[in-house]
């Protein structure tokens, strides 16, 4: 275990698999205690077992941040649970794809209120007592799509492409009170959720300098670099982890 984030606390939406559950890890590698957050207990347990087994702090917190009543209530039970919260990863998301004129209200309400919504008030709950300490990061989990036009991505692209914006709006006012807020965008990946897209994945990734999908795990690092002194100069930038495909 390192000692470089000893002392903090991280809470990270929709840590139950994917590259929330390899920040999770990694944060509390670091040596973060991590509040790992996501709608499945099971899976959710299994992740605070592999931090503990590992050495790390960790414990588990079931919401589904629906609403902004279900996000207050996220944050105030960290609080709670944790004392105080130093790094919050926005990465809880969904990715639905699909012509526009296909897309259901339901579905467009359900993706602006996770990908948009929730981080949103989390940051409302949780800044104001970060800037009273003078000090946190906010990582921001985006996608290559907020940034490239693409068929089917109009909705999943468009959310992310607010929290994109989000990210600079709030580094902007939050930033000059000692919280770096940042954003990684990543590139195809394979992860739990895109498991069944595995050639379009590859199609993707073949057009970028790396020709590969990224891991979990790649995307990761970035996370923690991003919540660590190691970036202590970088406020509001959107880091690409896309193996160069927004390069080209």
């Amino acid at each position: 275990m390192s000692s470089e984030l000893s002392g903090t606390t991280a809470l990270v939406t929709g840590a139950t698999s994917g590259i929330g559950r390899a920040a999770a890890v990694e944060l509390a590698r670091l040596g973060a205690k991590v509040v790992v957050s996501g709608r499945n207990q099971a899976r959710g347990q299994q992740v605070v077992e592999d931090i503990r087994a590992a050495g790390g702090e960790a414990l588990f917190l079931a919401s589904d941040l629906s609403d902004a009543a279900a996000v207050r209530s996220l944050a105030e039970r960290a609080k709670e649970h944790a004392g105080q919260v130093d790094i919050l990863v926005n990465n809880a998301g969904i990715f639905p794809f699909g012509p526009t004129h296909e897309t259901s209200e339901q579905d467009f309400e359900a993706v602006y209120a996770l990908n948009v919504k929730a981080p949103y008030f989390l940051v409302a709950e949780l800044a104001p007592a970060m800037a009273q300490r003078g000090h946190g990061a906010i990582i921001n989990v985006t996608t290559m799509a907020a940034e490239i036009g693409a068929s089917g991505m109009s909705l999943y692209g468009s959310s992310k492409a607010a929290l994109t914006l989000l990210t600079k709006a709030w580094a902007a006012e939050y930033g000059p009170r000692g919280i770096r807020v940042n954003a990684v965008s990543p590139g195809p990946t394979r992860t739990e959720g895109t498991a069944g897209m595995e050639e379009e994945l590859k199609a993707l990734a073949a057009v970028g300098p790396a020709g590969r999908p990224g891991t979990a795990d790649e995307i990761a690092s970035a996370v923690a670099y991003l919540a660590t002194d190691a970036a202590s100069f970088v406020h509001g930038a959107i880091l690409p982890v896309d193996g160069g495909r927004t390069a080209v």
